[in-house]
């Protein structure tokens, strides 16, 4: 699982890291709200953890950005602020649990799990109701409906619905499609995925599915 944590604190950071790491939960730290929302733009995480009294934005500021932005990410915020109007300010803000400080690195492992396991009751799926693959037929269907596609087109949705949530390099793209020449250059894989959003509906300006990683590649999100 891959956890992102907003905090100043290195010590803290760097004992919940350690703690983690024996439940299989990778940590990622930052200590500004910059850094993780570059972060969010090119790397895909299972929840979120902020502190409140960070530099450039207070916790509640960046959570209520991180849910406009990314809504399908648990949020659990953890600070020192523990009164009752900063717990329900932070669930106002979008946040699904507030742990106080000083905690257990255990509790905390405990609301990680309880947090993902609820959203993965209400959510998980998303991907099997509106995206289906048939690979013996080599037919994608959206929302029950048959995609009209082409074999590169194909190769290409395919590989963006398994791979959904990862941003995948023009480069990557292009050395894992087979009916793409090795030298066919970033234009002839824009133009594919342009092909493709048409037939998705996917409007490239305000894009659903699949969205454009300025000089990184392409994340797909269902």
């Amino acid at each position: 699982m891959e956890i992102l944590i907003v905090e100043d604190d290195n010590e803290i950071a760097d004992l919940l890291k350690d703690f983690l790491e024996q439940y299989n939960m990778t940590l990622t730290h930052y200590t500004t709200p910059s850094g993780a929302l570059n972060s969010l733009e090119i790397d895909t995480y299972d929840l979120a953890i902020l502190d409140l009294s960070l530099p450039e934005m207070d916790g509640m500021e960046l959570c209520k950005e991180i849910k406009s932005k990314y809504e399908n990410l648990p949020i659990i915020i953890s600070s020192a602020r523990g009164e009752l109007e900063d717990k329900v300010a932070g669930l106002e803000v979008g946040a699904d649990d507030y742990l106080p400080k000083p905690y257990h690195p255990r509790e905390m492992v405990a609301r990680i799990q309880s947090v993902v396991r609820r959203y993965k009751k209400t959510s998980g799926g998303s991907s099997d109701t509106r995206f289906k693959v048939d690979e013996q037929r080599m037919i994608i269907s959206l929302d029950s409906e048959e995609l009209d596609l082409t074999t590169a087109e194909y190769e290409l949705l395919a590989m963006f619905i398994g791979k959904s949530g990862h941003v995948l390099t023009r480069d990557f793209i292009a050395n894992n499609i087979s009916t793409m020449r090795w030298d066919s250059g970033d234009k002839s894989i824009d133009v594919l995925i342009s092909r493709i959003r048409k037939k998705i509906g996917d409007n490239p300006r305000k894009p659903t599915f699949i969205k454009s990683i300025k000089g990184v590649g392409y994340k797909f999100i269902v």
